[in-house]
C-alpha cells in the first residue's frame, strides 16, 4: 500500500466526482482514478480494477467517461431491434457432465452455465461485474471480502437462493477429496496438511481449505476470510468451473448436474447424451432479465475439425464453438457467415514433469529451452496468428506482465548446458502431444524438433489421441498441454505453478516463486505488481520449466442471422443478449 499521505491527497483531489458518481471509496479506488485521469494506465484496465474492488459497473464505466472525456455505453450493441424467441444451434463436444467443480472443459461449462450460475461475470471485455452477487467489498488489506447475493432469486426446484449455497459450493471446492483444481485458483483459503501417507520416505503433503475460511454472516451475505492478501477474488469466481450449486448438491445427494440439473438460470436440460447433443429449453422467466432465445441446442460432431465447419457451411447449425487457424479462409469465403477474432491469453505449453527423470535435471530443461526460436514456431505452425511467448505463461495482455529481457535462440549456448548436465554426445528426447486444440501442435512439435537437432537434441513425438493425451497430460515426462485464456496472469500462475495444486502438471515446487506470487496478488498498484510478478516470471523463465512457443488468437464463426454475439476470449458463451434475425 502507497504511504498514508499520498492516499489523503488523492481523496481531496477525487472527492467531488466520488460524491457526484456516488463510488464506493476502498481505500486504493482514488488512487486508481488519478492512475486513469494521468494516462498512467488503460481504461479497460480501470474498469476491471475498480469492479474487482466493488465499485458497481455502472459507476467505473461512467466515472472513467469523466475522467478520460470519453463517452461509451454499458449496455454495448442496442437491443431495440431483438426478437424473442428462436433455437440457437452450435457445434461444440458434448462432455460427460456431473460436477461442475471438477470441470476440466470450458465446453462443459457452456452447456452448464445456462442451468447454473455464478457469482460474478466476466464480460467479453475482460471487466468482471456482478451476477449472483448484487455486490462485494473488500478489506484494504484485501485479506478479507464480502459479498452480497442477489434476493428474490429461486433455484428451479423452487427453493431460495441463499448464503448456505455459496457456503456448500465453495466448502466443497476447498475439500481435497472433491478434486477441484479451485483448490489452487482460491489459494489464499488454503492451508497445507499431512495427509499421513509416505513416499519415498517422505510424508506426503496435500491441500485443503482453512477453519473459517468462509463464514456465513446472513441469508444473503458471505463473508471470506483468507489468510493472505489477494486481489482477484470476484475474477476467480468467474472461472470455468466456480459454477455455484445448490446446497444439496454432492451434500444431500450426488454430484452429478446432468441427473439432477437444479439451477438458477432460466434454462433446463431437455436430453443429454455424452459425444451426441445437449439440448437446452427456457422453461422460466430468468432473474437477470429478458433471455430472447427459446432454446439452445448443442451437437457433437467429433473431433475432426472438417466437420464441424461442413456442419456450418450446410446450415445446420448456426455457429461453431471454434475456428481452426487451417479453416479460417475456407470459412472466410461463406458469404452467410461471419468470422470473430479474439486476441487472448490462450496457449500451449511444451511442458517438463521435472520430478521425473532426465528433466530433474535443470541444466538440461535449459538446454532444450535455449533451442527454441519462438517466432518461427508461431509463424510456421500457426500462420503467425498470435504473438511469441516467453517462458513465464504471463501473457502481455495480461494487466500486470512485466517484459523481460527477449529470449533468443542460442545453440552455443544450449550445447554448453547439454554438456554440463552431462549428455556432451546428445540425448534422446520423446514429447507427448495429443492435437488436443488442433493440428498446429503436432506443427509446433515438428518445427521445434528441427530447432533442437543442430544442439544434438533428437526430439521424437508421440502422437496420440487427444483422448488418450488427457490421460496422462499431468504425468507424462514431456508434454504439450494447452492452456484456456484467464484475464490476470496471476490466475494462471495460482492455477498451475504453486506447489501442491491439482493442476500443477510440472510439478513445480520453488518458495520463492510461491513468495513472489503472494507477493503479487497482494499488490493493487499495477505499476508495482508488475515489479512483483517480473520476480515470479524471471524464476519460471530460468527454471527452464515450460517452453512455451506462442500466445494464440483465437476465431469463431455464426451465421450472420445470429446477432448480438460477442466472442469471449475463454470461449464461454454468454448468449443473454443474442437474438436470431430470420
Amino acid at each position: 500500500m502507497r504511504p498514508r499521505k499520498l492516499l489523503s491527497r488523492r481523496r481531496r483531489y477525487l472527492m467531488p466526482t466520488e460524491k457526484a458518481l456516488g463510488a464506493e471509496t476502498h481505500e486504493y479506488l482514488p488512487e486508481l482514478c488519478d492512475q486513469l485521469a494521468q494516462n498512467r494506465i488503460h481504461r479497460r484496465d480501470f474498469l476491471r480494477q475498480a469492479c474487482l474492488l466493488g465499485m458497481t459497473a455502472t459507476t467505473a464505466y461512467a466515472m472513467a467517461d469523466v475522467l478520460t472525456g470519453e463517452s461509451t455505453s454499458l449496455i454495448g450493441e442496442a437491443q431495440a431491434a431483438a426478437k424473442a424467441g428462436g433455437i440457437l444451434k452450435v457445434s461444440m463436444r458434448v462432455q460427460e457432465m456431473t460436477d461442475p467443480a471438477t470441470f476440466p472443459w470450458t465446453e462443459r461449462s457452456n452447456v452448464s452455465r445456462f442451468i447454473v450460475e455464478y457469482l460474478t461475470r466476466t464480460k467479453a471485455d475482460n471487466t468482471t461485474v456482478p451476477y449472483l452477487a448484487k455486490s462485494w467489498e473488500a478489506s484494504d488489506d484485501l485479506k478479507s471480502w464480502i459479498f452480497h447475493l442477489q434476493r428474490g432469486i429461486k433455484w428451479s426446484n423452487g427453493d431460495e437462493f441463499t448464503s448456505a449455497d455459496v457456503e456448500n459450493t465453495v466448502n466443497r471446492w476447498l475439500d481435497p477429496e472433491v478434486g477441484s483444481s479451485n483448490l489452487g485458483l482460491f489459494g489464499a483459503m488454503v492451508e497445507e496438511f499431512d495427509t499421513g501417507k509416505m513416499k519415498d520416505g517422505k510424508k506426503v503433503m496435500g491441500k485443503r481449505g482453512i477453519p473459517g475460511a468462509v463464514e456465513v454472516v446472513d441469508k444473503h451475505t458471505i463473508k471470506f476470510n483468507l489468510k493472505q492478501a489477494a486481489l482477484a477474488m470476484p475474477e476467480n469466481f468467474y472461472n470455468y468451473p466456480t459454477a455455484i450449486t445448490h446446497r444439496g448438491f454432492g451434500k444431500d445427494y450426488a454430484a452429478d448436474l446432468s441427473k439432477k440439473p437444479i439451477g438458477t438460470g432460466a434454462f433446463e436440460l431437455a436430453e443429454f447424451a455424452i459425444g451426441e447433443k445437449a439440448i437446452l429449453k427456457k422453461t422460466r422467466k430468468w432473474w437477470a432479465g429478458p433471455f430472447h432465445l427459446d432454446e439452445i441446442h448443442y451437437f457433437d460432431h467429433g473431433e475432426d475439425s472438417n466437420a464441424w465447419i461442413a456442419a456450418l457451411a450446410s446450415q445446420q447449425v448456426d455457429m461453431v464453438y471454434r475456428v481452426p487457424n487451417d479453416a479460417i479462409e475456407t470459412v472466410k469465403r461463406l458469404p452467410f457467415v461471419d468470422l470473430h477474432e479474439a486476441t487472448t491469453a490462450q496457449t500451449g505449453v511444451m511442458r517438463f514433469r521435472i520430478t521425473q527423470k532426465p528433466f530433474d535435471n535443470k541444466k538440461l530443461r535449459q538446454a532444450v529451452a535455449a533451442c527454441m526460436d519462438h517466432a518461427e514456431i508461431l509463424k510456421i505452425a500457426f500462420r503467425g496468428l498470435g504473438q511469441p511467448a516467453e517462458n513465464h505463461h504471463v501473457c502481455p495482455i495480461h494487466p500486470e506482465y512485466a517484459k523481460l529481457a527477449p529470449l533468443k535462440r542460442d545453440i552455443s549456448k544450449a550445447k554448453a548446458l547439454l554438456a554440463e548436465a552431462g549428455y556432451a554426445k546428445g540425448i534422446e528426447l520423446t514429447i507427448a502431444n495429443g492435437d488436443t486444440d488442433g493440428a498446429w501442435m503436432t506443427a509446433a512439435c515438428s518445427v521445434f524438433k528441427q530447432q533442437c537437432a543442430p544442439a544434438g537434441i533428437t526430439v521424437n513425438i508421440n502422437k496420440m489421441p487427444s483422448s488418450q493425451y488427457w490421460e496422462v497430460w499431468d504425468k507424462a515426462p514431456w508434454g504439450y498441454t494447452t492452456w484456456t485464456h484467464r484475464p490476470l496472469g496471476t490466475m494462471v500462475l495460482s492455477l498451475g505453478y504453486r506447489a501442491g495444486v491439482p493442476w500443477n502438471e510440472t510439478a513445480y515446487n520453488n518458495p520463492a516463486f510461491d513468495k513472489a506470487l503472494d507477493a503479487a496478488e497482494a499488490t493493487l498498484d499495477v505499476d508495482e505488481r508488475r515489479k512483483k510478478i517480473a520476480v515470479a516470471e524471471q524464476l519460471l523463465q530460468d527454471d527452464a520449466v515450460i517452453p512455451q512457443p506462442f500466445w494464440r488468437s483465437v476465431f469463431k464463426a455464426s451465421n450472420k442471422r445470429v446477432k448480438g454475439l460477442k466472442t469471449h476470449p475463454t470461449f464461454y458463451h454468454q448468449f443473454q443478449d443474442v437474438w436470431l434475425d430470420g
